[in-house]
Order: structure tokens, then C-alpha cells, then sequence
């Protein structure tokens, strides 16, 4: 299990984090901002002029999935994780990321009052300069916003304005004990071991126009869909994979589009991608879809310009023949996005 300690820039989370190991048995110390160090020795020093932010690498991100896995695969018990994460698509990728590997993650929130927040980052201690300092207050309204938006929704609250670090762990450890710090509501997608069978299935509204999903789970716009279960059969797959992210239940299997293999990519597998007709919606279905979920951050029906803009290459690739092969009314085989035969 990973306790994951989020808040503001100053919030306390790293002296309560220290607190907190020494409360609950068989617990360690992981901080992420060892590995955002790590990287600045890591990676050519163009590479990091290229950000603002550690956190906005995707190196980091995973790095950070990996090595609390491994962590916990090398001590066991509890992993006790100090870090701010105040934009929803990181949270996303990165609790998404463990859940694959089956670690639960427990989400707690310091909360302490914006007066008492900013009087901690002016009295900081010697060694914290004033560019970490104004780092900090610039990150007071991106936290203002995510406190706003996602972050008190998905985490458990805990107002530190008048507590110690200590009282701020007991707090933290009472949460957790109790389940008032309840299991985040991530989307368990195990990693693939080899290459997989996926099925995707392609949505119309009214105005012709295909729905793409946000995963909560992964990064980037994708089909509604998923991989295809042992002694499953694909389209099933498809409708099933449909139901679960959408709401939506289709009254008849879809009919086939397209067959893509996709080449394996360290650290991905490949293999085969299969894309349905699942036809069109009317606007009352177009409305049931369900959001927010486990499943699905956000989702939209769009044109295939506008595709072309959220999806990565590759899933467009796909999308663009399969549209071809709906209006040719045949489906198409591809070999890593391009037509064979």
C-alpha cells in the first residue's frame, strides 16, 4: 500500500511524511523529488531547459511508478510518498500507473489555511532560498485551482493549520486506520507481460462525429475499449469494454473495421489491434454516457480534424483508415498502421 501526502508547496508534507514511518509498523520514506535530482544528472542539459518542472517529463513519471514498485517489492509493507500533484492528468497517470501493478494507493490532502500557508513558506529554514521561496508562492494558485476543481474530491482532507508535524501523521494514521482515507477509485489495468489483443469500438453521434475517451488510467485519448480477456471473443470484448467506460450497452455486435498489429516498442509489447462499427447514437444515449467515473476523466465526440489534434499518430493512423474502411463498407488489415494488400 502507498499513503500518498499531497499539498501545496509548503504544506508540511515531508516532516509529517518523517512523523508518519515512525507510526505505522513495517513503513518507509519514498520522496519522488529524489528521482526529479536524479534526472537533472541524467538527461543532457538541453533536454531539461525544455521544462519548467520535473514533473512535466514523462521520464519522471514513470521513473516514479517504477521505483515505488520496486520499493515495495524490495521492503514490503507501506510506502509513505510526500509529493505535491496538482495537475489531474499526472495524478491520473501516475496512481493509474500503480494500480496496473496492483498497489493500492491511500490519497491524503494537507490542507492547512492560506494565511498559515504562505507564513510557512516565508519562514523557512535557512537553507531554503528565496527562488525556492517564490517557487512556492507561484504554485499557491495552480494548488487554489486543483483544491477547486479535482483535488478535494479524489483526496482526504486533513486541516493542518494548527498541528504540529506529529499531530498531522497521528491525524494522517487515525484516516488510514478508520478508511475515512478510503482506496483511490483508479481503473486496475494490469501491465502487459506480451503482446496483447485489443478491441476498440468506434462510436457516431448525430452529426456524424466519433466519441474518444480520456482514460483515468493511462495517458492520452484513446477509442472506448480495452484488451481483450482470455477465451473472450473480440467484439464482446469491444461491447463489453463500451459498457464499462460509457454506460452505454449496445443492442447488437459491431461489425469489423479494421485489423492493425502493432509493432512492440520497449517497454510496450505491440500486437493486435481490432476496431468495430459500433454505430450511431441517438442524442439520448449520446447524454447516458458516464462521467465522471472510475474509468473516464473526460470524453467528446469529434470531427476528424479535431481527432487528429488529441490522438497520438498512431491511434489517429488507425482511426483515419478505419473511417475509410466504414464509408468503402469493407474492413482493412494493416501491419503498423499501413494497409497490407
Amino acid at each position: 500500500m502507498i499513503i500518498w501526502i499531497n499539498g501545496a508547496f509548503g504544506a508540511g508534507k515531508t516532516a509529517a511524511a518523517q512523523d508518519l514511518v515512525e507510526l505505522i509498523p513495517n513503513s518507509t520514506l519514498f520522496d519522488p523529488e529524489v528521482i526529479g535530482r536524479g534526472l537533472r544528472h541524467l538527461l543532457p542539459q538541453k533536454h531539461l531547459d525544455e521544462v519548467t518542472d520535473f514533473q512535466d517529463l514523462t521520464i519522471w513519471r514513470r521513473l516514479v511508478v517504477d521505483t515505488a514498485a520496486a520499493l515495495l517489492q524490495e521492503v514490503g509493507g507501506v510506502l509513505v510518498v510526500p509529493m505535491t500533484l496538482l495537475r489531474q492528468e499526472y495524478r491520473d497517470e501516475i496512481f493509474g500507473g500503480l494500480a496496473s501493478r496492483r498497489i493500492a494507493v491511500r490519497h491524503v490532502l494537507l490542507a492547512p489555511a492560506e494565511t498559515i500557508l504562505r507564513a510557512r513558506i516565508a519562514n523557512r529554514p535557512a537553507e531554503g532560498s528565496a527562488d525556492v521561496r517564490q517557487w512556492a508562492y507561484e504554485h499557491i494558485e495552480p494548488y487554489r485551482a486543483a483544491l477547486a476543481g479535482w483535488l478535494t474530491g479524489d483526496a482526504h482532507p486533513v486541516d493542518t493549520s494548527a498541528l504540529t508535524p506529529y499531530e498531522t501523521a497521528e491525524r494522517i494514521a487515525e484516516a488510514v486506520r478508520t478508511g475515512d482515507a478510503g482506496l483511490c477509485d483508479i481503473v486496475q489495468t494490469p501491465e502487459p507481460t506480451s503482446e496483447t489483443l485489443a478491441s476498440g469500438v468506434l462510436l457516431f453521434d448525430e452529426q456524424d462525429r466519433v466519441l474518444l475517451v480520456d482514460p483515468t488510467y493511462k495517458a492520452g485519448w484513446e477509442f472506448p475499449g480495452g484488451v481483450v480477456e482470455s477465451g473472450e471473443a473480440p467484439a464482446r470484448a469491444g461491447v463489453r469494454e463500451v459498457a464499462e467506460e460509457t454506460g452505454i450497452r449496445l443492442d447488437s455486435l459491431p461489425s469489423l473495421l479494421l485489423i492493425d498489429w502493432e509493432a512492440p516498442q520497449p517497454p510496450g509489447f505491440g500486437g493486435m489491434r481490432l476496431l468495430f462499427d459500433g454505430g450511431r447514437l441517438d442524442r439520448a444515449a449520446t447524454e447516458r454516457v458516464l462521467l465522471p467515473g472510475p474509468e473516464l476523466r473526460d470524453c467528446r465526440f469529434v470531427t476528424e480534424q479535431e481527432a487528429s489534434r488529441l490522438l497520438p499518430p498512431v491511434r489517429y493512423e488507425r482511426l483515419r483508415w478505419a473511417l475509410r474502411a466504414r464509408r468503402q463498407g469493407r474492413p482493412l488489415y494493416l501491419e503498423a498502421g499501413v494497409p497490407v494488400g
